[in-house]
């Protein structure tokens, strides 16, 4: 069983949300909303999740591969929906850029997998509504 404590640390809305493990997060509303930027939103959050639960499968997967990845970046965006409360995140694009010796079809092979089999994440947004599509750049590296 997973154990998050939150405490409120900041203002109004400024919080402090820390694992069983003392792994810490802080967390904040936005400025519209009174908070003061103290820390992520927790709907940014989220995408924040995805992204790291997808990064984690995709180098495991390419790792497997013995493929030589020498580095990694994302870039997630998300839209939520408009005029509803609550209000879920809708459309969700991700690019992942791999940058090595790294073959191109087991890359999209790999993020294929992520997304739509492995990762956690992906599929609680998706069983709420979210359609995620992806985007892949093999780069040489840097």
């Amino acid at each position: 069983m997973a154990t998050i404590n939150l405490e409120r640390v900041h203002g109004d809305f400024g919080f402090a949300a820390s694992d069983e493990n003392g792994h810490t997060i802080k967390m904040d509303s936005s400025p519209e909303s009174g908070g003061e930027n103290f820390g992520v939103r927790p709907m940014q959050m989220l995408l924040m999740g995805l992204a790291g639960c997808s990064a984690i499968d995709v180098i495991a997967i390419l790792k497997k591969q013995r493929q030589d990845v020498q580095n990694y970046k994302m870039v997630v965006n998300g839209d939520r929906e408009a005029g509803k409360e609550p209000s879920l995140w809708k459309d969700v694009s991700i690019e992942f850029h791999l940058y090595g010796d790294i073959d191109p079809d087991k890359a999209n092979r790999a993020v294929e997998l992520s997304v739509n089999k492995y990762c956690s994440v992906a599929a609680t947004l998706e069983k709420a509504g979210a359609e995620i599509k992806t985007q892949v750049f093999v780069h040489p590296a840097e």
